[in-house]
């Protein structure tokens, strides 16, 4: 990757620690069915396999390790649910639904 202005090693040590943002709303689809932007999982409903709604994603945070995504639940309180296959394994933008399949205790306040 090249930076307009950054010509060399010296100017690029100097950028360490710089936040690099983009607006994802602009942004292509990536055409990979696995990968999402923020900006299409925020607003999603968030359901269990019998359909049950749990919540709505508001954020998606990303920490060291897997993202994590911020759903606030129904009765106004917020859950982190790992984005990680086994405990989402469907996501649906064109319907606006995820699916959790939780681990014991992820859905207990």
């Amino acid at each position: 990757m090249r930076f307009a202005g950054i010509a060399d090693r010296s100017a690029a040590e100097a950028l360490r620690g710089t936040l690099l943002v983009a607006d994802s709303s602009t942004s292509a689809d990536t055409g990979d069915g696995e990968d999402f932007w923020d900006h299409e999982l925020v607003g999603l409903t968030v359901g269990l396999p019998d359909g049950s709604v749990v919540g709505e994603i508001i954020d998606v945070l990303h920490p060291p390790g897997p993202d994590v995504l911020v759903v606030r639940r129904e009765s106004g309180s917020e859950l982190l649910v790992p984005f990680v296959r086994d405990i989402v394994p469907t996501v649906d933008v064109g319907t606006g639904r995820v699916v959790l399949t939780p681990p014991e205790g992820l859905l207990d306040l």
